[in-house]
């Protein structure tokens, strides 16, 4: 790694730019995290009752039920009256860094501290996109968070991730979420350093295994031993599995600092943590589709469910409920469990849930002509990927379905025993935005990092605020209350540049039925290193994994406020715009500069684009290279249905 030294300016900054230059810093990933931050060794809870296997046990003295999603649980009420207030002094601090000129945001926190609802509520969302995704988006949350180095030094914004409330990931950035909590939400610095070299180290893809000091073969023979018998325990239980439970086992053997994958570790267990139930993180939300048997396209009106410590759910008017986390797996009908009718615990495996978020397997089918699969091999695989296709195994099955004769009138899965759902970007909707607009949430602005591909050279356009956008207006009702400010067509994305640097969406509230949250859009976006990887490059080298987490901390700050100066300002002005409304106090002239910068102002241009082949904005880092080429999609789809197919 290296620092930056010079960056260009964005034409539609260059008032602000024009005689900026980079400010030598210190790499951004350091060293000696091990000695600084959290100890990996403290994990999420290793809860579960069987490792990886689901069992049913006596449920506790009030037996679980469906709930409806009228509201908040009260468990999330409770948290939030915890959180909220921590969030206030890291709030403080942030802005007093930040210093809005004419405008004390310390002492404005300090006057409405008292009255929670007038605060800013502050949300992350990070984006899908493989490991690409996870990488990007970890540069972002490092640069959000006040315990990494030089993070909270002039022109860093670290204290957002301390003062932000909620967290939301999807595929790729479900793992680095997932990823951030099942290891005692550690530092990023924390996990790319971890001296174990037992998490983040992508050099070896999940086909090959961990590198354990043996012979390779070895080694990756055991590891897909493992990970065979772990799914054997969960089927001989009694319990459906699919390609996901292979697929989320591979991912926490990278994700999770844990003994053969961590089998034991829940998604609920999070909730049991000391950092979590003293308020002292953010709330973890992760998001998946739903998705009809026989069905390989996914609609924009398909349900969107969401994972937290508490509940898994939906806020969408057709099933409209959520269960306990903690007991997914058991047989629930009509919203309730028959008094004669066991609980189940350890269902909600956090590799699961995470793989959950991110089986893509469909998609390898639905984007077979687009890979590099060789021609003498592409009729095989397809038939492979079409045999797993029409027995519903590239899916993740969450039966019995706990939903099973809930909301009949509504459900389309309410006489299906099974729930079945996939990757949560496959509606497009590849930042999870849909937890965090919920009117229930109250969130004022949505940080959202886009690591997509959605152009030719797999850099992001917009599509994933365009489906959430159309989503919203889907004459069905799908949108169920939710408001989102308007974005142009993808297009209009790239030719008006608004996929090259941060732009705000939803300055003015008025403009939509119901007050919408501001969407912050930060772009994935070369600064120092071409990040653009394929999603499905399942191997990265440790200087290639280091340069797209510097190149994605670039990117949330603009270079450390070298591309604007004033970008630091710009993110306080953001924060408290919702705020500033609601308290009817009079916006900064600096806020109102900030807006009438990076405000999109309502143009369009929908015209064809050019070939998108953005340019450096700062300096290459050297010798980011490296990246294992021996590992095809080829390779991984024969990985996967051989484990598969071998254990039927």
């Amino acid at each position: 790694m290296v620092s930056i030294s010079s960056l260009t300016s964005e034409d539609e900054i260059a008032d602000t730019t024009s005689a900026s230059s980079i400010v030598p810093r210190e790499p951004v990933i350091v060293t000696n995290a091990g000695a600084t931050f959290n100890n990996l060794q403290i994990r999420a809870a290793p809860n579960a009752p069987n490792g990886y296997t689901p069992e049913r046990q006596d449920c506790p003295a009030e037996r679980p039920r469906i709930r409806s999603a009228e509201e908040l649980s009260t468990a999330e009420t409770s948290w939030l009256d915890t959180r909220r207030n921590k969030t206030v002094d890291a709030m403080r601090d942030l802005l007093q860094r930040i210093a809005i000129p004419g405008f004390d945001g310390p002492e404005y926190l300090t006057t409405h501290a008292n009255n929670q609802s007038a605060l800013p509520n502050i949300a992350i969302a990070a984006s899908g996109g493989g490991w690409r995704a996870l990488l990007n988006g970890a540069g972002a949350i490092a640069a959000f968070d006040s315990r990494e180095e030089d993070s909270t030094s002039p022109g860093h914004i670290g204290g957002l991730l301390q003062s932000s409330t909620y967290l939301g990931g999807l595929s790729g950035g479900g793992w680095l979420v997932g990823s951030l909590f099942n290891n005692n939400f550690t530092t990023v610095s924390a996990l790319l350093n971890d001296p174990s070299n037992t998490v983040w180290r992508f050099e070896n893809s999940i086909f090959r295994g961990p590198d354990r000091g043996s012979v390779q073969l070895v080694d990756s023979a055991r590891y897909f031993g493992t990970i065979q018998e772990q799914v054997d325990g969960k089927r001989d239980a009694g319990f459906n599995t699919s390609l996901t439970d292979y697929w989320g086992r591979a991912l926490s053997f990278q994700l999770i600092n844990a003994t053969a994958g961590g089998p034991a570790y829940t998604w609920s267990s999070i909730a049991l943590a000391d950092h979590f139930t003293q308020g002292d993180t953010p709330f973890p939300v992760l998001v998946a589709d739903g998705r009809a048997p026989n069905e390989l396209l996914i609609s924009g009106n398909a349900t969107v469910y969401e994972f937290n410590p508490y509940e898994f759910g939906t806020w969408d008017p057709t099933t409209f409920g959520f269960v306990p986390t903690e007991f997914l797996g058991s047989n629930f009908s009509n919203g309730v469990l028959a008094p004669n009718v066991d609980c189940v615990r350890g269902f909600d495996n956090s590799g699961f849930i995470m793989g959950t978020s991110s089986s893509l397997f469909n998609q390898f089918l639905l984007n077979l002509d687009n890979t590099d699969i060789p021609d003498f091999a592409r009729s095989f695989i397809a038939d492979v990927l079409g045999a797993i296709g029409e027995d519903n195994n590239d899916i993740a099955d969450y039966s019995p379905n706990p939903f099973y004769g809930y909301n009949n009138g509504t459900s389309p899965n309410a006489q299906s025993g099974r729930l079945t759902l996939v990757d949560g970007g496959e509606d497009l909707q590849n930042i999870p935005l849909h937890p965090l607009i919920q009117p229930n949430r109250h969130v004022d602005v949505i940080f959202a990092v886009d690591s997509s591909a959605d152009t030719n050279n797999s850099w992001p356009n917009g599509t994933a605020l365009v489906a959430t956008y159309e989503r919203n207006l889907d004459p069905s009702g799908i949108a169920n209350g939710t408001s989102f400010p308007s974005v142009p067509d993808t297009n209009s994305f790239v030719n008006l540049g608004l996929n090259t640097r941060p732009t705000f969406f939803g300055c003015d509230s008025s403009n939509t039925s119901s007050v919408a949250p501001l969407i912050v859009y930060l772009p994935n976006s070369p600064y120092v290193f071409q990040s653009n990887l394929s999603t499905f490059t399942p191997s990265y080298s440790p200087e290639v994994r280091s340069g797209i987490v510097q190149n994605g901390y670039d990117v949330v700050t603009m270079g450390n406020g070298t591309a604007d100066p004033q970008w630091p300002v710009c993110v306080g002005c953001a924060i408290l715009s919702r705020s500033l409304e609601r308290t009817e106090t009079t916006v900064p002239d600096a806020c109102a500069q900030c807006f009438q910068r990076y405000c999109w102002d309502g143009t369009t241009n929908s015209t064809d684009p050019a070939p998108y082949q953005p340019a450096f904005k700062g300096e290459a880092i050297s010798g980011a290279v490296g990246m294992r080429k021996d590992v095809t999609v080829a390779a991984v789809v024969l990985a996967l249905s051989t484990v598969l197919l071998g254990s039927m």
